[in-house]
């Protein structure tokens, strides 16, 4: 049966809700924890790098937990969206209760074990809903996937800048939490009906089964993905970890840092559907590899960039979205695909995934923060030539190198 106009309505909104706890707040947490709690950039890449050593163990059972009760997934759903809201709300909107570096990963922990149940039960459940059928289902499911997550992301990424406009700075990160909390609820609420589409079908299939992780990093083709995933993550990884530092601080452009963030992603949402079309005609392959060149060409153009060149940015901040948009549409499609051909378990691949795509994030955080910190970097204060070219080398050179990498495993996929 194929999917109906609810159910693609259903993935975006869902998806868009999750997005929050992704990217957005690995642009805005660094700022946030150095401001708000007084932290150091060492103590904020250590918190995220303790966490997702946590998740080496954790999503992988998330996911067989999610293989185990597919019938029970509107009930995992709500315990994900719930404990999302909460995490929201006690990492931005509640003071520290006491010591701030215990406070922020016991919110963390909170948030990001929720987000990691709702996203592998959401990836999974896409499996489910696409079924066995041709690659073409999968990727226009992932289309509408990947918009609503790009949506969401614009939206999060953007919701910190406007509600200082609207509100004050003073107040602006509170309201932030309240607001991702009071969307996420919300949300969840709209998407009940989501969690009953093929269902039964798969509860009825092999692949639904309770599987080690390990059967599925038995497939050499599975594991050569999810490497992949993580190379060609951690460039995004780190310039959105490092993005409102290079407009602040190197580029000297802080009131235009909402709207390079608007251009970034809206440019990714708009071209999702074009890298979608694009696939379902050439193949992954043949079209990945123009979408990683032109992020190559967008990192080094942001490496030359003098201070207020807030047009020539502009103009990279585009082009590097649209490339997101096509790693975003591409990837986890040909990953669900794959694990679909396989007849692997979707919730336990998905755990994995995911894992791959958080330590991506986390990595980022643990390596860049604490060397532009040794370099002297200061955010939002007097930076040295030594610190400002550090922070240069981490947002541009450093994802250029990787994006290479990730080429070269991308060419010798199958065609």
């Amino acid at each position: 049966m194929r999917p109906t106009v609810r159910t693609h309505i259903s993935v975006s909104l869902f998806a868009a809700m999750l997005a929050a706890a992704g990217i957005p707040l690995y642009i805005h947490l660094p700022r946030f924890a150095a401001s708000e709690l007084g932290l150091s950039l060492s103590t904020v890449g250590a918190v995220l790098i303790g966490i997702r050593i946590m998740d080496f163990v954790q999503d992988p059972l998330l996911g067989r937990l999610v293989d185990r009760f597919a019938r029970q997934r509107r009930l995992l759903a709500g315990m994900g969206v719930t404990g999302m809201a909460a995490g929201f709300v006690m990492l931005f909107s509640i003071p520290p209760a006491f010591d701030a570096n215990l406070w922020l990963a016991m919110a963390l922990v909170l948030l990001f074990t929720a987000y990691s149940l709702a996203s592998i039960l959401f990836y999974a459940q896409g499996v489910a809903i696409a079924g066995a059928g041709p690659a073409a289902a999968h990727y226009r499911l992932a289309g509408f996937r990947e918009t609503g997550m790009l949506a969401g992301v614009v939206l999060a990424a953007a919701a910190p800048t406007v509600l200082a406009w609207l509100g004050g700075a003073a107040t602006a990160y509170r309201d932030f939490g309240l607001l991702l909390a009071a969307l996420t609820l919300v949300v969840g609420l709209l998407t009940a009906q989501l969690w009953s589409a093929g269902a039964q079908g798969e509860a009825a299939t092999p692949a639904a089964t309770p599987a080690l992780p390990l059967s599925v990093l038995a497939t050499p083709e599975i594991v050569r993905l999810l490497v992949l995933a993580l190379i060609n993550a951690l460039p995004v990884a780190i310039t959105s970890t490092l993005f409102l530092f290079f407009v602040e601080d190197r580029l000297k452009l802080p009131a235009l840092s909402g709207l390079f963030l608007l251009a970034f992603f809206l440019m990714a949402g708009v071209t999702v559907p074009i890298w979608s079309r694009l696939v379902t005609r050439h193949g992954p392959k043949r079209v990945l590899v123009p979408a990683m060149l032109l992020a190559i060409v967008s990192f080094i153009g942001a490496a030359i960039l003098p201070a207020g060149a807030a047009v020539a940015f502009g103009a990279i901040s585009l082009a590097s979205g649209a490339a997101l948009g096509a790693d975003m549409a591409i990837l986890p499609a040909l990953f669900a695909v794959t694990l679909a051909n396989r007849g692997l378990p979707a919730g336990a691949g998905f755990g994995l995934w995911s894992f791959a795509s958080k330590l991506a994030l986390a990595v980022a955080a643990a390596a860049v923060l604490p060397a532009l910190q040794a370099a002297g970097f200061t955010p939002g204060g007097p930076n040295t030539a030594k610190a400002l070219g550090a922070l240069t080398f981490a947002y541009a050179v450093l994802p250029c190198l990787l994006k290479f990498a990730a080429i070269v495993m991308v060419l010798k996929l199958p065609a």
